[in-house]
């Protein structure tokens, strides 16, 4: 790491750092941050960071490496960039295959390290997350593309429907952006599973359950998928979100959402379960939120989150449609919401 760079906010301030001499172009998105001290493979393969430059919080950063793809959440790094207080020159794990920066640098992921990331997660949680730039002796961006104007489902989602497993009962899950371990968790159970596209209308074909999951982006760009989930709830069936599938569950009943000033990213987020009052630590990654008091009658919120008192799960009062804020599938987190997997089988 001996060639000098920034990460530009679009605010106006400059944190400085390094990288590698081999970076050879800007990364331009919105600058982020998880708080999680493990983790990072699951991460950066999480689509619902496309968009965005990750910054961890973390001092210590690729001390265990990268393992194989096969405990990745996507086959790809999904961040426009990644910044970190110190990269580890080693690492040590039995599963290991590669340093992390070798793997950065293999997928073109551009890297900032030995950057302030106290002061810089100071500027973030007091103006919010902000568009902003990782450069390397290139000229000072003087515009920042709007990275909440693009639908970043689009690219994220598979293009044409996938099926797996074998059993008498098929559930469409709605693949806008899913994390491999999510459909991990709906294998485990004796069900076919019909991944479909974002945009793919299936309310015409016979199916026994609805999931929809986790993405990126703002979820009002969704609006196909919204149309699509508006008509699929007037057939009553079985219906299970995700993240940003509460959040399109929630504008498809006619509720609305709203932007969290830095979002909830972390593996630690407790949130209370409010039919039985039990607290939860829960795995959670979003810059959304739906707005309580824009729920119909008929909607309840049914987790909420204890750092802000935000929505994190809703579900309607007498039809089988629930949904949750967090990741009850972990990865990387706990995995003390494992449950909600079997609630959503048991309801098929």
């Amino acid at each position: 790491m001996n060639s000098t760079a920034q990460l530009i906010l679009k605010s106006g301030e400059v944190f400085n750092g390094y990288t590698p001499v081999r970076q050879d172009h800007a990364a331009f998105g919105e600058v982020i941050f998880n708080t999680g001290m493990a983790g990072y493979t699951e991460s950066l393969t999480d689509p619902s960071y496309a968009g965005q430059i990750l910054v961890f919080t973390y001092p210590l950063i690729g001390n265990y490496g990268v393992a194989a793809p096969s405990t990745w959440e996507s086959n790809k790094i999904h961040v426009k960039g990644v910044v970190m207080s110190e990269l580890s020159p080693f690492y040590a794990s039995h599963d290991a295959k590669m340093s992390l920066m070798d793997w950065l640098i293999e997928q073109r992921i551009p890297i900032l390290t030995g950057v302030d990331t106290r002061a810089l997660i100071k500027c973030l949680r007091t103006k919010g997350v902000i568009p902003g730039a990782i450069v390397a002796g290139q000229t000072i961006p003087k515009t920042f593309e709007d990275m909440e104007a693009k639908d970043w489902v689009k690219e994220v989602s598979i293009r044409e429907p996938v099926y797996y497993g074998e059993g008498e009962k098929l559930v469409i899950a709605v693949d806008c952006g899913m994390k491999e371990n999510i459909l991990s968790c709906l294998k485990r159970y004796p069900i076919r599973i019909k991944r479909v596209p974002y945009n793919y209308d299936f309310t015409n074909e016979p199916y026994d359950g609805l999931f929809i999951s986790n993405g990126p982006g703002d979820p009002m760009q969704c609006q196909e998928t919204i149309a699509i989930l508006r008509k699929a709830l007037k057939q009553q069936k079985p219906t299970f979100g995700i993240c940003l599938g509460t959040q399109l569950m929630a504008l498809a009943v006619g509720a609305k959402t709203y932007k969290l000033i830095f979002g909830h990213r972390s593996q630690n987020q407790p949130c209370l379960h409010l039919s039985n009052k039990r607290a939860y630590l829960t795995s959670q990654n979003h810059g959304y939120a739906v707005d309580e008091a824009s729920l119909p009658a008929d909607w309840r919120v049914s987790f909420r989150n204890l750092n802000d008192a935000s929505v994190a799960g809703i579900e309607h009062t007498s039809l089988p449609f629930f949904s949750v804020q967090f990741h009850p599938e972990a990865a990387p987190g706990p995995e003390d919401t494992q449950w909600l997997f079997q609630t959503f089988y048991d309801l098929l």
